[in-house]
């Protein structure tokens, strides 16, 4: 099984997207210990190097649906600020949320397409009252039909039929594509500070930690030079 999910730093401060880069190398980290696999599909970087403002992950395997329930709604990062040494603020939120990451093409086949071939009304002449050269098209998988009388041949109607559902198509699969990016786009500004669903913290062997924080560490487990006797 595979699904997306999307992390995004709203529409936070920057910490938010260094947050977001911490929790998505937990996210991925926590993956490979239940044996599935991610992919990072699209990152929008962040103002800073190592910080993103959204990223859409991939997540594949057995597993993976229950896996990302495990990591969807409000994440939070509990740590001190990278960049603001003044700030007592230590939660930056994340949201997390599955999503579409596009939707398959159509492919038009007129094997596709049953065409009937019927008598419509209106003008046009004795010839077109008599025969049978309306052409009703009906492409089966997606249920489009249409009805083509412009042409007093058969044969013409079948093409111009044709092309009519050739081209509703690419607009379906064009429209279907802008509801995706668009719902895509919501869950940026549904991110809401408090009540996570999840808090992270770094760990102490300092790979999670913010630069000056780290450094503090290193400091203090710096053996002191002795002084001279």
């Amino acid at each position: 099984m595979s699904l997306h999910l999307l992390l995004s730093a709203g529409r936070g401060p920057q910490e938010c997207a260094w947050a977001l880069a911490r929790l998505l190398r937990r996210l991925e980290a926590d993956a490979t210990r239940q044996n599935l696999e991610t992919h990072r599909v699209q990152t929008v970087p962040g103002d800073r190097p190592d910080t993103y403002r959204s990223v859409l992950v991939q997540i594949s395997g057995a597993g993976a649906e229950a896996f990302a329930a495990s990591w969807t709604g409000t994440l939070c990062w509990q740590a001190p600020s990278p960049y603001r040494a003044n700030t007592g603020r230590k939660n930056w939120y994340v949201i997390a949320e599955p999503c579409q990451a596009g939707i398959p093409r159509t492919t038009f086949a007129e094997a596709d397409v049953d065409v009937i071939a019927c008598r419509t009304g209106g003008p046009g002449g004795q010839h077109r009252n008599k025969a049978s050269t309306a052409v009703r098209a009906t492409h089966r998988p997606s249920g489009i039909v249409v009805v083509v009388d412009t042409e007093r041949q058969f044969s013409l109607n079948r093409r111009t039929a044709m092309q009519l559902l050739r081209r509703r198509i690419e607009h379906g699969d064009e429209a279907a594509g802008r509801a995706v990016t668009t719902a895509r786009w919501r869950i940026h500004d549904q991110l809401e500070r408090g009540n996570p669903t999840r808090i992270e913290r770094p760990e102490t062997s300092g790979q999670d930690l913010a630069p000056q924080e780290w450094t503090r560490q290193r400091r203090r487990q710096s053996p002191r030079p002795r002084s001279p006797r």
